[in-house]
């Protein structure tokens, strides 16, 4: 189970090929999403990336529709984006558990 200073009941909800997702609940009881690099040691490039995301991310708040963006936090050797949790799935997952049923003819 992940460990994150501030944050409890994480659970891995999604994992690409750069990072991990999570969903947490931090210190004032909300639920929350966590990103996470999943490189322990991320290179310089990779660090740059994921700030511009946050940046890109932050300059987008204030639309309608658009996640919230909590925080932006150092873990060990990595970065954590912290944003809003709307309850969403991933649609991977969401299409394997709301197939349709086969037609047999």
């Amino acid at each position: 189970m992940m460990n994150i200073p501030n944050y409890k009941n994480i659970k891995l909800i999604y994992e690409s090929t750069n990072s991990f997702v999570f969903r947490a609940i931090n210190q004032d009881n909300q639920q929350v999403i966590l990103k996470m690099l999943k490189e322990n040691y991320p290179s310089p490039d990779e660090l740059t990336r994921y700030q511009q995301e946050y940046d890109f991310m932050r300059r987008l708040a204030d639309l309608d529709g658009v996640i919230k963006v909590y925080c932006f936090e150092k873990y060990q050797n990595t970065q954590v984006i912290c944003l809003e949790d709307f309850g969403g799935e991933s649609l991977k997952y969401f299409s394997r558990s709301h197939a349709p049923a086969s037609r047999e003819g």
